[in-house]
């Protein structure tokens, strides 16, 4: 029913007009008001309405009024309410529907809203142009807030589901304690638990441990849980008595615990449940959630708060027997690895190890540092096959043996083939990975095997990285199985200031990725690190174990041989330039010349530069290894720079007499030409030739 009074004569409905209300239809005031139903018949075109004495007790209007003022029943109604009927009735109009039905709300004379309902038929005639409305209207109150109930617990019941099945995927990833306390208190966590607050304790020899706190103001409850269980606080008389404790305000959470009373004045929140965490009859800990706003703690909340304890529990103990297991298990493991790493003279020694957390696996990765004879130092990181206590097992045996055959004084080679052929005589089906190098710190010779292990790496003085090509033979274990134990050695020079890095496999395995890519982000990551081997050890292992995961274990050792750089007045560099390295002798070249600019001494930077060319063009020319270039100032008592390239072959330079044409054969005879002095010197297994510029004094012959 809606106002139409400034429409044309088109057949639309008219404003109301009461022509006729029969008083024998009203009966009494009671039976009317108990039928709450009225029907109503409007003439759309004399706009005429006919509405029984029961349809005006529905309008909450007396019958008597409103046939002396006929407006009144539609100045009942609300703006709105009007403009909620009048587009009701136009669009079943304008549809051409033969019926239409509206809810909207009439205020009473008490104050109080009722829902009434019109359900009505349209009559058409033969050209279909509606000319008559016939309908009942009743009060839908009772029925409207019914529907409103059923929507509410709807509500509430899909908000507890939603709870739970948030909690109960949030927890399914936690693996570890930690990983529980961050679920429930990180972010999102509270709201998925909907609740403001909450604490977490632990039961542990007697005491209630809280171990994870989230919620404004609930720092105050820190205090209160360390010392045994007492039945003065809520959370621990939860758990001992097994039952839940559920608070609806504060100031009875302070009555009945009067130990509480100082700190209820500071927290935020108004009620509180109190949870016991039980599972498989064992108490494990306490649960309590606040909440700011007031709470009815009735049946479905209960169950609620109950099912969240549930889930938290079963959390809980999966993830403390996870713990548990292990602690065991990198307990066993940390057992078979050095306990203290010594130190050595002439350089310094860092090592790392992480240990695996995906799963309860334990890996067989190890690293150990054996002295030798001959004041030399053996290094080694290996990986034995598998993830699991057996593999530890034996990586502690194996490394136990490797350890005694070099400690014996056997070459590198020997040393992994009585490694394999122990290995292979445990009766295991395990293999094993792993690279060793005997190290003399006291002229940097390094010789290096390796058993289908990654080889070493060399972080330079100036920061460059080396992948030397090291040769090797099958893993241990594997090559005694085919009867091919030969593992080549590869022989290096680490000159003072340089680092030897030895690294297993977890370093550079990225899920998903080729290795090499492993590779050069280690590479680079060693390049960039700091130079000495504790830091750098800290660089590598922070960086690229956050960068790769913990999926698997990771052993890292770093080796770097004392740095040599002289003095102020007599300063001093070491460059070692391979034998592959295409752009070496062309950065040993820059390397000199930046050297005597920054020590000032720029007028002996040509022919130091010419004469680096010279000797190193023919280490690398004639023999079959790198060489390690020196540069160093003399200050007495002349002040000159000494400059000298040492190699590993014995063979000694011969001068010749080239002819006009040759293109070789003038390295000496540059030597004497431009040289205040040189010289050639025996030096371990190979030689060194060196040379003075600037100074007077006759030039020396080999």
């Amino acid at each position: 029913m809606s106002d139409h009074e400034r429409r044309p004569d088109t057949g639309s409905p008219a404003p109301f007009r009461f022509d006729r209300l029969e008083s024998g239809e009203t009966g009494t005031a009671e039976r009317l008001a108990m039928n709450r139903t009225g029907s109503f018949e409007w003439d759309l075109a004399a706009r005429s309405l006919d509405i029984d004495a029961a349809g005006l007790l529905v309008f909450g209007a007396d019958p008597e009024t409103v046939r002396r003022s006929p407006t009144s029943l539609v100045e009942r109604l609300e703006p709105a309410e009007r403009t909620r009927l009048d587009l009701a009735l136009d669009k079943a109009l304008a549809d051409g529907r033969s019926s239409y039905s509206v809810r909207f709300r009439v205020r009473l004379q008490d104050g109080t809203d009722q829902w009434t309902h019109i359900q009505a038929r349209i009559l058409r005639d033969g050209d279909g142009k509606p000319h008559r409305i016939v309908g009942v209207v009743r009060d839908a109150t009772a029925e409207v807030a019914h529907s409103a109930f059923v929507l509410e617990l709807e509500k509430r019941r899909r908000r507890q589901t939603d709870i739970v099945e948030r909690t109960t995927s949030a927890l399914s990833r936690a693996v570890t304690v930690d990983d529980v306390t961050a679920a429930l208190t990180g972010p999102g966590g509270l709201s998925r638990l909907g609740a403001d607050g909450l604490a977490l304790g632990l039961v542990d020899n007697g005491t209630l441990d809280i171990i994870a706190l989230s919620g404004d103001s609930l720092e105050v409850l820190g205090g209160l849980g360390g010392g045994r269980m007492d039945r003065g606080l809520p959370l621990a008389d939860s758990v001992l008595s097994g039952r839940p404790r559920f608070i609806d305000s504060l100031t009875s959470l302070a009555k009945r615990y009067p130990r509480l009373e100082p700190y209820a004045g500071r927290l935020k929140f108004r009620s509180a449940a109190y949870l016991p965490l039980v599972a498989q009859a064992r108490p494990l800990g306490g649960l309590a959630l606040f909440y700011r706003e007031y709470t009815v703690f009735n049946a479905d909340e209960r169950n609620l708060c109950l099912g969240l304890a549930a889930v938290v529990a079963q959390s809980l103990q999966r993830a403390l027997l996870f713990d548990e297991e292990r602690e065991f298990a990198t307990g066993l493991q940390s057992a078979m690895l050095p306990r203290r790493i010594q130190e050595i003279e002439g350089g310094e020694i860092a090592v790392r190890y992480h240990a695996a957390w995906s799963g309860r696996q334990v890996g067989g990765d190890w690293y150990d540092v054996i002295t030798l004879p001959k004041n030399q130092v053996g290094v080694v990181v290996g990986d034995v096959q598998g993830h699991d206590t057996h593999a530890a097992a034996i990586m502690g045996q194996l490394r136990i043996a490797l350890r005694a055959y070099a400690a014996e004084g056997h070459a590198p080679s020997t040393v992994l083939a009585r490694a394999s052929r122990f290995l292979a005589e445990l009766d295991t089906e395990r293999f094993a990975t792993c690279a060793y190098a005997q190290v003399d710190l006291a002229s940097g010779a390094v010789r290096v095997v390796r058993a289908g292990h990654f080889g070493p790496l060399i972080r330079h003085v100036d920061g460059r990285v080396a992948s030397p090509r090291v040769r090797g033979g099958l893993p241990l274990g594997i090559s005694t199985e085919f009867e091919h134990e030969e593992f080549p050695e590869t022989r290096l020079d680490l000159v003072p200031g340089e680092a030897l890095v030895l690294y297993t496999d977890g370093l550079v395995e990225e899920p998903g990725a080729d290795v090499d890519t492993g590779v050069e982000a280690l590479k680079y990551a060693v390049g960039v690190g700091p130079a000495s081997a504790q830091g750098l050890a800290d660089h590598l292992s922070d960086r690229l174990w956050e960068r790769w995961g913990s999926g698997d274990d990771v052993a890292l050792l770093v080796l770097r041989r004392s740095p040599d750089p002289g003095s102020s007045r007599a300063p001093r560099l070491h460059q070692y330039i391979h034998q592959a390295d295409p752009e070496g002798l062309s950065e040993a070249r820059t390397i000199v010349r930046q050297a005597l600019e920054d020590w000032e001494m720029t007028e002996l930077a040509d022919d130091a530069e010419l004469l680096t060319g010279e000797l190193l063009g023919n280490v690398l020319l004639h023999t079959e290894g790198g060489a390690v270039l020196t540069l160093e100032v003399l200050p007495e008592p002349l002040r000159r720079i000494r400059l000298s390239v040492q190699d590993r072959s014995s063979a000694w330079p011969r001068r010749r007499a080239p002819g006009e044409t040759s293109t070789s054969g003038r390295g000496l005879l540059l030597l004497d030409a431009v040289a205040t002095r040189w010289g050639i010197e025996p030096r371990g297994e190979g030689k060194t030739v060196w040379c003075e510029i600037g100074g007077p004094g006759p030039a020396a012959q080999p």
